[in-house]
């Protein structure tokens, strides 16, 4: 047991160290063990690593990774969300961190390195062995969530004219190699061309001196390197029984494998991405032990240009103040209109992101967005809007305030889901960010639009 009774500042309040690992493993470090370090995080779940690590003050996370091998820093880097990994890496010399990067699979590699700064990376690269290197700047050269970039390079390949006897002899002399392959097939070429996938079962149960192009699954399914997520998602899907898919370059060259664990993971991230971006969040991912200038101006990137946004719609209630004094009720009605209508787009934003981000919808096919989106507005508008404007008559008496705020509430409904499940299509046709713009532009519309539909059908009963 850790001793956690060492002198510490008067009044400084101490939790139990088993609730609160951050603590044990500060104390651990303190005492400079890096074989009980390593045997503390070995306990620990990869969240509970994250938290215990990210709680570390800035000196103690050095001492860290000093004091423990560069295989366990590699192991629990790879437990860490990238961008806190890559931050913990920026940290170190370039050797030292070539060295732990040289532990971890290729596409690990990648994901942690592509979060680095590009001098950095360059400098970690050029320490790292020259065939090592050359497949990580391969990696990291293709677009993000592709199967290039997703694809690990460690894999087990054999050319076609190999016996079976042949076959297993290698397997046995680099046992300890592929031990950390996760070996469930071997991949056959041709002059490096994927001809074949053989599994490891018809390999022990045949001849020694049969040739391996002649048990193996001729004609594999593939993928292409460019291949998107949304395209691995489907395949593995309909391949339920795939652990893996082997990635190839346009002439057939096969370059890596795709497993179904990483595309799976990637999907989660890309998940956990758009959430943020509709949060507000915006330039990459935010902890709140990044420095505090640093979270201001993420947050104030998208909350800035929203001041903007908010005074135009704020300008189509200055044109009405006249008749705003006229029925002071208005004003309690109109936040609920801008509000509801709001919600009803958001909606029919995340359906066309989700689409979009699938390959279910082109950016330019608004017509069928505009025919799904019609009939659900007009029917999601129509019992909003007769909600609310029996609210608003039994709660003024007045029945033409309930028709003016109830019509107001269903045509603004209708355009919402127009305008939101369209905007995301023209953003990505214009190369902007759909996730990230659509939301305060949809609001701004909204709001605008319920309040000159309220306020022009009020001035309209008025006269």
């Amino acid at each position: 047991m850790v001793d956690t009774s060492r002198d510490r500042p008067a009044g400084e309040f101490r939790p139990d160290t088993e609730e609160v690992p951050w603590l044990t493993l500060a104390d651990l470090i303190d005492e400079g063990s890096g074989a009980e370090v390593q045997a503390f995080i070995d306990r620990l779940s990869p969240a509970e690593t994250a938290l215990a690590v990210s709680r570390l003050d800035p000196a103690r996370q050095e001492s860290l990774l000093k004091i423990l091998s560069a295989e366990d820093v590699a192991e629990m880097l790879v437990d860490l969300p990238d961008e806190q990994a890559a931050d913990l890496l920026g940290d170190l010399s370039a050797k030292d961190a070539a060295e732990i990067v040289d532990f971890m699979e290729s596409n690990e590699q990648a994901d942690i390195l592509a979060n680095v700064g590009s001098r950095e990376v360059e400098a970690i690269l050029r320490e790292m062995p020259h065939e090592e290197a050359a497949r990580t700047r391969e990696i990291l050269a293709y677009a993000r969530d592709t199967a290039g970039a997703l694809m690990n390079t460690e894999f087990v390949v054999f050319e076609e004219q190999r016996t079976v006897d042949a076959v297993l002899s290698h397997l046995r002399e680099k046992a300890d190699t592929y031990s950390d392959y996760e070996v469930q097939y071997a991949y056959v070429t041709r002059s490096g061309l994927l001809t074949g996938v053989l599994r490891l079962r018809d390999l022990l149960l045949s001849r020694g001196q049969t040739q391996i192009r002649d048990i193996m699954i001729k004609e594999p399914v593939r993928v292409l390197t460019g291949a998107t997520l949304s395209d691995l998602v489907q395949l593995f899907e309909s391949h339920p029984g795939f652990i893996g898919v082997p990635v190839v370059e346009p002439l057939g060259q096969l370059v890596g494998v795709v497993r179904r664990k990483t595309v799976q993971e990637a999907q989660g991230e890309q998940a956990k991405s758009l959430f943020l971006k509709f949060s507000g969040i915006v330039g990459g991912e935010e902890y709140r032990s990044l420095p505090v200038h640093q979270r201001a101006l993420r947050r104030l990137a998208f909350l800035a240009p929203n001041i903007v946004l908010n005074m135009v719609a704020a300008s189509v209630i200055a044109m009405y103040q006249e008749t705003i004094l006229a029925v002071v009720a208005l004003a309690v009605f109109l936040p609920i209109i801008s509000d509801m209508s709001g919600c009803a787009g958001n909606q029919a934003v995340a359906v066309s992101i989700r689409e979009l981000s699938l390959g279910l919808i082109r950016p330019g096919e608004y017509l069928r967005v505009f025919s799904k989106e019609a009939w659900v507005g007009l029917a999601n508008g129509a019992v909003l809007g007769a909600l609310l404007g029996l609210v608003a008559v039994l709660w003024s008496g007045d029945a033409i305030l309930g028709m003016v705020v109830g019509s107001a509430l269903a045509l603004n409904t209708l355009l919402s889901v127009l305008i939101g499940g369209s905007m995301p299509l023209l953003l990505k046709r214009l190369g902007a960010d759909p996730a990230l713009a659509s939301m305060p532009l949809l609001t701004t519309v909204t709001d605008m639009c319920g309040f000159f539909f309220v306020l022009s059908f009020a001035k309209a009963a008025l006269t």
